[in-house]
């Protein structure tokens, strides 16, 4: 990329090639946010009228800190309102850099939407990479919303096997299972993740932001949370290699699954 590794302050690197060597992941997490409505071809985005900003921070491997934090950086100075964050580690070399990034973007009113990660771990007892806790003890990002997986069932197997969780750090869970949406070459294709999780929500924070441009970005991220579907049985998760019968109340603070109708109806009161 032409920059010095050692040097975290540096921003002013890289190139436009956000095609790289593999753009599938960021197209399909693109046509998922905003895929054209209105044409008959392949797939609905969430959001009817949003302009997707291609920013690639993770070339092939585990993202570099320094390359998120300016990733965020970039699109806070270029307009974004919501920023979808489709990627993670196990380890951060420079939280710091990232956190002071996140603290730019919250400055300028900007929602951030995280996949909580595809190791069916509980984030309580590991951490997955960026997290909205700042390393320096000065609190956590407000405007921050923890994406888990679900499937297409309302029964035990809602939340994906293979999604992380966590009672105080997941806050809601998406559609995540067998996504169909967009590839590059103008193809599509089915894929699982939280990574798909977490562009249904970004577009659901986009659709809000679309119709309601006053809202803040806290505002509605509470719209988010207060309007999930909370499932009355309990779900089945891994703990320690065996499955475990729970409520979807002690995998993440929400309690439920995100609801685009009834979010935005939630939202035509906050007016």
């Amino acid at each position: 990329m032409g920059d010095n590794y050692n040097n975290a302050e540096e921003h002013n690197y890289g190139n436009a090639d956000v095609t790289g060597p593999n753009a599938d992941h960021g197209t399909h997490v693109s046509g998922i946010i905003g895929a054209v409505r209105d044409n008959t071809i392949g797939i609905k985005g969430v959001a009817d009228h949003v302009r997707i900003m291609a920013i690639r921070v993770v070339p092939d491997g585990d993202e570099r800190d320094k390359d998120v934090a300016n990733g965020i950086r970039y699109a806070a100075d270029n307009g974004a309102k919501v920023i979808n964050m489709s990627f993670g580690k196990g380890y951060s070399w420079n939280k710091q850099a990232v956190d002071d990034a996140v603290k730019y973007a919250l400055s300028k009113d900007v929602l951030l939407v995280h996949a909580a990660g595809n190791d069916g771990k509980d984030l309580e007892k590991e951490t997955n990479y960026p997290t909205r806790v700042y390393a320096d003890g000065s609190g956590l990002a407000d405007a921050w919303i923890e994406v888990g997986a679900s499937g297409p069932d309302d029964d035990s197997t809602l939340v994906a096997p293979f999604s992380n969780y966590g009672k105080a750090k997941v806050d809601v869970f998406a559609p995540g299972v067998s996504i169909y949406s967009t590839t590059p070459g103008s193809h599509y294709a089915n894929h699982d993740g939280t990574s798909m999780a977490s562009p249904v929500v970004a577009g659901l924070a986009a659709l809000i932001r679309e119709y309601y441009p006053k809202l803040k970005a806290i505002q509605v991220k509470d719209i988010i949370m207060r309007s999930v579907v909370k499932p009355t049985h309990t779900v089945t998760v891994m703990v320690d290699g065996a499955p475990r019968q729970v409520m979807l109340s002690d995998l993440c603070v929400s309690g439920g699954v995100i609801n685009t109708y009834q979010a935005l109806q939630l939202a035509e009161t906050y007016k």
